[in-house]
């Protein structure tokens, strides 16, 4: 008989129990996606309290991970952090100059500003800088991140999931760029979104850009919205398919004017950045 070293037994269990989960969690996802295939979802209002609860009550390093705060351990010391809101900046500016949009960006708004990850590259460029947000702790991270790189003023917006609507009054006036990554994946439903699209047509000046990201579904059962169970699965809540997004963005009042497809991420995979004009009022240039 030949025996294993306990050195490589004490290599291989640990990437063994990696494996055990991550086949455990998939398994978790298949069953969700399943019941809600068949049915089984929960309501919008029930998904909407899950999503105010998770958000609201900061938990650990994954927590923190997923409202993208600096010191979260899936960011290290990896520049990830970093490297996401530069992308992003990257990205609105070739899609500014290729929309014919160069106004000042005297009122930059993000909704679900997270812990500063975009904000630090836009808020430089900004007026003033307003961030939306569920969580009282993540607006304070992302105050702390914007002021270690510039004084442009930072607004916090606190919302709640139930009512994202009495963001308008607070914010006080348009803004010249509204922006948001990494949320549209998180809210309860499709529908959802819809009111969203509504809030940032109404936020944006005529004349003014929003760059908005989904996660999109390429209509196998598996990329659909899950509809159920958000703490176990809040990444894969909504999605969309990308022409149906397109069309719900022009039903809202938008005119599209293009969209970014990123396949897979070192965050995650399916992505769609959608540039969205609001169009000029008659005789604006």
């Amino acid at each position: 008989m030949i025996s294993t070293p306990a050195s490589l037994v004490r290599t291989r269990l640990p990437k063994a129990i990696q494996r055990a989960k991550r086949a455990a969690v998939e398994a978790e996802k298949l069953f969700h996606r399943a019941l809600a295939t068949v049915g089984a979802r929960q309501s919008q209002s029930r998904i909407a309290a899950d999503s105010q609860d998770y958000w609201q009550h900061q938990a650990d390093g994954k927590w923190r991970g997923n409202a993208h705060w600096r010191d979260a351990p899936v960011f290290g010391d990896t520049g990830l952090w970093q490297k996401i809101g530069a992308e992003h900046l990257d990205l609105f500016e070739a899609g500014a100059r290729m929309c014919g949009f160069d106004r000042p960006w005297n009122r930059v708004l993000e909704w679900g500003c997270g812990g500063g990850a975009n904000a630090v590259h836009f808020a430089p460029r900004a007026g003033e800088f307003i961030g939306v947000d569920i969580a009282a702790e993540t607006l304070d991270e992302c105050r702390k991140q914007v002021g270690a790189v510039c004084d442009t003023p930072f607004r916090p917006v606190a919302i709640d999931v139930a009512d994202p609507e009495s963001a308008v009054s607070r914010v006080e006036g348009w803004c010249d760029v509204f922006l948001s990554f990494y949320v549209f994946e998180l809210i309860p439903t499709p529908e959802y979104g819809e009111r969203l699209l509504r809030i940032a047509l109404e936020l944006l000046a005529p004349g003014g850009l929003a760059l908005i990201q989904i996660k999109y579904s390429d209509r196998r059962w598996r990329t659909r919205s899950r509809h159920r169970a958000y703490r176990s699965g809040l990444a894969e809540m909504t999605t969309y398919p990308i022409d149906e997004f397109w069309q719900l963005a022009q039903r809202c009042g938008f005119t599209p004017k293009a969209v970014h497809l990123v396949p897979r991420n070192e965050l995650d995979e399916r992505y769609a950045y959608f540039f969205l004009l609001r169009e000029p009022e008659t005789g604006e240039s």
